[in-house]
């Protein structure tokens, strides 16, 4: 099997007559090493059933279909979508048929395949919702590695009063244990993104309660919305017409504490306490 390179890269692109845009967020990455090194990182094998978000030209995929798993890819550019299968042909005929595509937005994707694992290069302007959608679509996958932007991978696996934690730090851990698992020099990418990546794994927990998801989100929606905030305040629309201090002091929470401050057994907490409250 032969992995994509620069020249490679560069020549696929010209094929297409592409010249990659920031609003897909189009960097390829262009590094044998970098992709191999993700699909080991990912512990994928060929019991695997891959979903992978934005293949691009080819890259990853390439190192995925060479454990010997299936890969079903999703990519929105139809031009690319279209290119892939033939890729997958001339540069690894004998995986060719491990192959599906699937042409769409992967923020808005539901399952179409046992997909296992997730392993993406993500878009650095769509990662958090894609991210989200296939913990919240796909409970097939237990485990994944993305790639993002260095300051989103900061976001998903940040501790509770750090400056990065918020929103999509708390919906995350509802999913899954994540953690970050190494870093990214833009000069793997083409064309050469100005910022870094990171690479962030995950493990999925127990599927959750889909009730008690929505109750909890919206607690940390609310909290966040006005983040500096205490609880005392910011909960306040939220609980209505209880009392939110009342409802953090049935949770165990300080009221004069910031969500910012709270882990998702907290926001879990504080959606149970308001459940609790009213009820008659």
């Amino acid at each position: 099997m032969t992995l994509l390179g620069p020249a490679q890269i560069r020549e696929l692109a010209r094929e297409l007559d592409l010249q990659p845009t920031k609003r897909l967020g189009q960097n390829f990455v262009i590094d044998p090493n970098t992709v191999r090194r993700i699909a080991a990182l990912a512990q994928v094998g060929p019991d695997d059933v891959v979903l992978e978000v934005g293949p691009g030209l080819g890259s990853l995929t390439l190192a995925l279909l060479e454990t010997g798993a299936g890969v079903e890819a999703v990519e929105i550019d139809a031009r690319l979508a279209g290119l892939l299968p033939s890729t997958v042909a001339r540069f690894a005929p004998e995986v060719a048929d491990r192959l599906t595509v699937r042409c769409e937005d992967a923020v808005h994707m539901r399952p179409d395949a046992a997909a296992t694992v997730f392993v993406a290069n993500l878009p650095y302007n769509t990662g958090v919702p894609i991210v989200l959608n296939v913990l919240e679509h796909f409970p097939t996958i237990g485990s994944g590695i993305v790639m993002v932007q260095a300051e989103v991978a900061q976001r998903l696996t940040a501790a509770p009063g750090s400056r990065q934690y918020g929103v999509p730090t708390v919906k995350t851990a509802w999913w899954a244990q994540t953690r970050a698992v190494g870093k990214v020099g833009s000069e793997v990418f083409w064309p050469a993104p100005n910022v870094q990546s990171g690479l962030v794994g995950f493990q999925r927990h127990p599927q959750p309660d889909p009730v008690a998801r929505e109750a909890t989100f919206a607690a940390v929606d609310a909290a966040f919305a006005q983040r500096r905030k205490m609880l005392r305040s910011a909960l306040r629309g939220w609980a209505a017409p209880l009392d939110p201090v009342a409802v953090c002091a049935a949770a165990g929470v300080d009221p004069t504490a910031r969500g910012e401050s709270l882990t998702v057994a907290d926001f879990r907490a504080l959606a149970d306490a308001k459940s609790r409250l009213a009820s008659p």
